[in-house]
């Protein structure tokens, strides 16, 4: 008779425990919320629309607005050029005088070593240029710069003279300068919040469901009702369907407690006097011992029955996994040819039920002494590890048996599933490790099930870890 438990534990198997099987580790693709979803496409009709609306102006604004200074640069210059003409070399003085202070335009001949800069910096500029010379000729210039003097300058000739025409600038200018931007980002920015509110309020009560559903699939169903009085009709009637199936659950939740109450005690109450009276009535032992032994078994399937059938909300505390493994492992006894190796370290805690807890590694060490003798040493060997993350615990079981299908360990957590006859007994009733699942998931950790690489089964675990 010997017990063997070692604070040690083999480096690859340590390794792997880092890279658990893919079930444990891999989580959903994390998309997009609905929120944002709707605002993006809230978003690009806007802008859509906004893009369309700046072409609709383009084109009953920019085109008529640069036809129209067209027009009026050029009866400026023409009514100029036939002042000039038809005044005396006296009144041409004073025609120019007045010219400039009148109406802001300044009349200067035209040298030919004059430097300018073509007034073409933008489309509406460069319409309003060929407009001009459509109409003045092709020799006409228009400049923003000569000789170094802003303005907008208009070359012209007159009697084979060259002459310039300096006038305001604003006459070909953006339309109402940067005022019709600042009111073009005011109204996009309003119809973006507008979006956000809109988008919002569509998500609102879907968020609000999500919630709900939440808190029912973790038992909650008190904290799970929704407004019935909501003014939409179509998430009035979601909110009423939804409530109306939770106290439904809720009821089919009280109705099987009650159920399992009353087959615990109608149950038990006969096979104590069953075995009462088996002890006093058969005189065989033989036959006496194995008639105790089925009345365990059959109280040992109930106590199954019911851990599996457990209500799904449960109170979380910090529980010291040490002890837990620790009296897990005690329960298996000393017996010979029986190797436990343990690896965690000291006072490592995680959020969990103390007795579900208890129940996980109790069950999965009662499963690794069933099947998980080497099939060739006979030697029974469990090596349990830890190992503490970020917010979590991971932890690993394994043991040294033949292991199972490929194919076989996704079923292994389904009730009342049996695998091949080498890893199943008369004995079992299929439902330990669905029992672990149940309670790992209850206390918001992960499990699976994985073949170790050196041979038999793993069972991986993530609990939450508590805080420190």
């Amino acid at each position: 008779m010997s017990f063997e438990s070692r604070i040690s534990f083999e480096s690859s198997e340590t390794g792997n425990l880092e890279t658990a099987p893919a079930p444990l580790e891999v989580r959903p693709t994390r998309g997009v919320s609905l929120f944002w979803r709707t605002f993006f496409f809230l978003t690009l009709l806007l802008i859509g629309c906004i893009v369309a609306w700046l072409q609709t102006f383009r084109a009953l604004e920019y085109e008529p607005r640069a036809l129209q200074s067209a027009q009026q640069l050029a009866s400026l210059v023409n009514l100029s050029r036939a002042a000039l003409v038809h005044s005396d070399s006296i009144a041409r003085v004073s025609l120019v005088k007045t010219l400039a202070t009148e109406e802001g335009l300044n009349i200067a001949p035209r040298e030919p070593n004059d430097t300018f800069e073509l007034h073409d910096s933008d489309p509406l500029s460069r319409s309003v240029a060929d407009r001009l010379k459509a109409r003045l000729g092709p020799d006409t210039v228009v400049a923003r710069e000569v000789n170094g003097r802003p303005g907008l300058w208009i070359g012209f000739s007159i009697d084979g003279d060259p002459y310039w025409l300096l006038t305001d600038p604003s006459r070909v200018g953006p339309v109402a300068g940067t005022t019709w931007l600042i009111w073009l980002a005011t109204a996009a920015l309003l119809s973006l919040t507008g979006a956000a509110l809109i988008a919002r309020l569509i998500n609102r009560p879907l968020k609000m469901l999500s919630f709900a559903a939440s808190r029912v699939r973790e038992g909650d169903f008190n904290a799970s009702q929704l407004s019935e009085a909501v003014a939409t009709s179509e998430i009035r009637e979601v909110n009423i369907g939804f409530n109306r199936m939770a106290q439904r659950l809720s009821k089919i939740e009280q109705d099987r407690a009650l159920m399992l109450a009353g087959i615990s005690h109608d149950l038990r109450t006969p096979l104590a006097r069953l075995r009462l009276e088996t002890e006093m009535s058969v005189a065989d032992p033989a036959a006496r011992e194995h008639m105790a032994a089925d009345i365990d078994q059959v109280n040992a399937i109930i106590d199954k029955f019911l851990d599996y059938a457990r209500p799904d909300h449960i109170q979380l505390q910090e529980v010291s996994l040490n002890q837990v493994v620790e009296a897990a492992v005690f329960s298996l006894g000393q017996n010979e040819g029986q190797v436990v190796n343990i690896n965690i370290p000291p006072d490592t805690r995680v959020m969990g039920d103390p007795v579900e807890l208890q129940r996980v590694f109790t069950n999965l060490v009662e499963n690794a002494q069933r099947y998980g003798r080497n099939p060739i040493t006979g030697v029974l060997q469990i090596d349990i590890a830890a190992k503490p993350m970020d917010d979590a615990v991971l932890v690993k079981l394994r043991d040294h048996g033949k292991g199972v299908p490929a194919d076989q360990l996704a079923q292994l957590t389904q009730p009342f599933y049996r695998g091949d006859t080498s890893r199943t007994s008369a004995t079992g009733t299929g439902l330990g490790l669905a029992i672990v699942e149940r309670a790992v998931a209850r206390m918001g950790g992960r499990f699976a099930l994985a073949n170790s690489s050196t041979g038999g089964l793993a069972a991986h675990m993530k609990l939450v870890k508590a805080p420190s």
